[in-house]
């Protein structure tokens, strides 16, 4: 007596590879892709000029110098600084949408560290608009250093700065990681990505705004080639 094999099992008795699935276009997603780092770009560009001489932000005092000497810039920078931080978030969700099965979990946690500083970001950039005003305001202006120094050590914001540190560099490097894992972009684009992290905190040792100008460059980048890879994806099905 013949026995016939099922058609949903293999003749062969193998198991079927599960299928990888491409990701699901977004046009929205795609365009923070495009848009969002190209503001950092502004922002790191304007302060690095402002400081071509020397001057930092580091302190209440030297930021209100800064402020005080490059109004226009100073606002600018920190402006751009805000837009970009706001479409960082749609970014993130983009690329961790074209990443999709191949490296989820990695992207996942690198999505949400990096939104997370961005949305801190954009209540440090929105601080500097204060040092613009006190700076053209003018008055007890040492006053004003103390309550910008003040403002920034209270343990009930330090935390967002910490936060900040932590989504813009560790939360970078892991989304980098996803993407170069993932093979969903060239090598060299997620590259560009991971570029970032490093050449910021190089820039901060050696007291040079331009390597994080190159490292902002970079990661625009590799993060408008995601958004063109995320706006080739197929269509989502109706």
């Amino acid at each position: 007596m013949e026995t016939s094999v099922p058609s949903s099992v293999p003749s062969s008795g193998g198991v079927p590879a599960p299928a990888d699935p491409s990701p699901i276009r977004s046009v929205p997603l795609a365009l923070a892709l495009f848009a969002a780092p190209w503001g950092f770009i502004v922002a790191n560009g304007a302060y690095a000029w402002v400081t071509r001489s020397g001057g930092s932000d580091g302190s209440g005092a030297e930021a209100l110098a800064l402020a005080a000497a490059h109004p226009g810039l100073y606002r600018l920078a920190n402006v751009a600084a805000m837009l970009a931080s706001m479409l960082m978030v749609p970014a993130v969700l983009g690329a961790k949408r074209l990443v999709g099965d191949r490296s989820p979990k990695l992207a996942f946690v690198g999505a949400v560290m990096m939104a997370a500083g961005y949305i801190c970001y954009f209540g440090v950039a929105l601080s500097g608009i204060t040092d613009v005003a006190m700076a053209e305001h003018g008055g007890p202006v040492q006053d004003y250093a103390v309550v910008i120094d003040n403002s920034q050590s209270d343990p009930s914001t330090l935390w967002v700065f910490l936060l900040f540190v932590l989504g813009n560099l560790v939360g970078t490097l892991l989304l980098g990681l996803a993407l170069l894992r993932s093979r969903r972009v060239p090598v060299w684009a997620a590259a560009g990505v991971l570029a970032w992290p490093p050449l910021h905190v190089i820039g901060l040792v050696v007291g040079s705004e331009w390597f994080e100008v190159t490292g902002a460059v970079l990661q625009a980048v590799g993060l408008v080639v995601t958004g063109a890879r995320l706006l080739a994806a197929p269509r989502p099905r109706p």
